[in-house]
């Protein structure tokens, strides 16, 4: 399998905006050292406030699994981290077209 693609926007709950970019911006950080992580960013709408959306580059579909089933930091954002985010808006694992 070759490189993964992954867009994922999670919106913060209310007057939690500034917690959850702090979290998101540390867990990126931490990501973007990991083997296989190509490219790891955050963003933030412009149309609407508390939405957050990560934009992941992957080696392979293997190095994505292994961070997101071994990376403490990931553990770490998904049993307290998320305490600020009211819902995942959208996930979407993607393949290179062109």
């Amino acid at each position: 399998m070759g490189e993964l693609f992954i867009v994922a926007g999670l919106r913060a709950k209310e007057g939690k905006d500034d917690e959850l970019r702090r979290d998101l911006a540390e867990l990126v950080e931490l990501s973007r050292q990991e083997e296989g992580s190509i490219r790891y960013d955050l963003f933030v709408s412009r149309d609407e406030p508390g939405l957050f959306v990560l934009v992941e580059h992957w080696a392979s579909e293997e190095a994505r699994s292994k961070h997101h089933n071994e990376s403490s930091h990931i553990q770490r954002f998904h049993g307290d981290g998320k305490r600020n985010v009211e819902r995942t808006e959208f996930f979407h694992m993607l393949d290179r077209v062109v």
